[in-house]
């Protein structure tokens, strides 16, 4: 291949710039999908690569027509392979039955059918035989946009420069995973995390009920690695995802001691989930977690431990959950 092998520039998790700063900076919405590096050669080939720059682009068949859209001129794109909901929005759980089949192509192109892709464009490091990693952002995204790649399974959406308050609350009102901050000036830094791209994730938090814990291993030896929790919904108590950060060590230990007294034979999930080496509890134990969205199916992606909540009765725990969780 004769276009330069070019890793992700990658964000920073961290809040809004000042006010003052906020003209200093261009706003994207968080897209909750595959990080694809995107090879066009010039000649109709395309090659996909993810962050871990593994070859991907035979687990998207529908992507491939891309190859042609800029003719003859060669480039390197930085976007996110998505697979969209009926309301539009990125459904990360969605896309996981498309991820993993670069080396069963005819099954790819059955789910493709099934299931398609969506590509987010945002970046442009490479055109027409020259390297714009040392432009600013301001100059890869206009040559980006005037590239004009809108196709039947691509996108460039646009981005919003200043009003960074009003852009995360948009996507907080859209249910979206959130926003990642540019700044203007801001050169391509190839597979580095950058303090100059700023991600902030739409976090939300609820009580849950803990059922059940698994050990932990190493130093944590003897105390619970994972907390596994659900919540009251049709008279059952349904499973809703295991939780294993946000303690400090104090914490931790008091809620070792906390769940030795609650301990039983008898799995209090309805029904019950398969998670090998668990350890049943009474569910009396009430907590508030925080997480970025919920799955299809009712569990909680990426959560994680807030606080014991001894002030809140395991009764008073309840979701409008799918009949389908488990």
């Amino acid at each position: 291949m004769s276009l330069p092998l070019i890793p992700p520039m990658l964000a920073t998790t961290g809040t809004l710039p000042p006010a003052a700063q906020d003209a200093r900076w261009a706003y994207e919405t968080k897209q909750d999908g595959q990080r694809a590096v995107v090879y066009l050669e010039g000649d109709g080939s395309l090659l996909l690569r993810a962050r871990s720059g593994e070859d991907i682009t035979a687990a998207y068949p529908e992507l491939r027509p891309l190859g042609d859209a800029l003719g003859s001129t060669a480039a390197v794109l930085d976007g996110e392979i998505l697979v969209l909901d009926e309301q539009g929005r990125a459904n990360f759980q969605l896309l996981q039955s498309r991820m993993g089949l670069a080396h069963a192509p005819a099954r790819a192109a059955r789910m493709a059918a099934r299931t398609p892709v969506h590509l987010v464009l945002f970046d442009v490091m490479h055109l027409a035989g020259r390297s714009l990693v040392a432009l600013p952002y301001t100059r890869r995204r206009g040559q980006l946009e005037e590239l004009g790649l809108t196709g039947p399974y691509w996108s460039t959406p646009a981005a919003v420069v200043g009003h960074g308050a009003e852009a995360l609350e948009a996507t907080r009102e859209h249910g979206l995973e959130g926003l990642v901050c540019k700044r203007l000036d801001s050169v391509y830094e190839p597979g580095v995390r950058s303090r100059a791209w700023i991600k902030i994730r739409n976090m939300h938090s609820e009580d849950v009920i803990v059922g059940g814990w698994l050990p932990g291993k190493g130093r944590l030896t003897g105390l619970p690695g994972a907390v596994l929790v659900g919540q009251r919904a049709a008279g059952r108590l349904r499973y809703i995802g295991s939780v294993g950060t946000g303690w400090s060590e104090a914490e931790r230990m008091q809620l070792a001691e906390l769940l030795r007294v609650c301990e039983t034979d008898t799995c209090p999930f309805d029904p019950a989930p398969q998670v090998p080496g668990a350890h049943w509890v009474r569910p009396r134990l009430v907590g508030e977690v925080r997480y970025s969205v919920r799955t299809r199916s009712g569990l909680l992606r990426q959560p994680s431990w807030l606080r014991l909540r001894l002030d809140v009765p395991p009764e008073a725990s309840a979701a409008d959950l799918p009949d389908d969780t488990a």
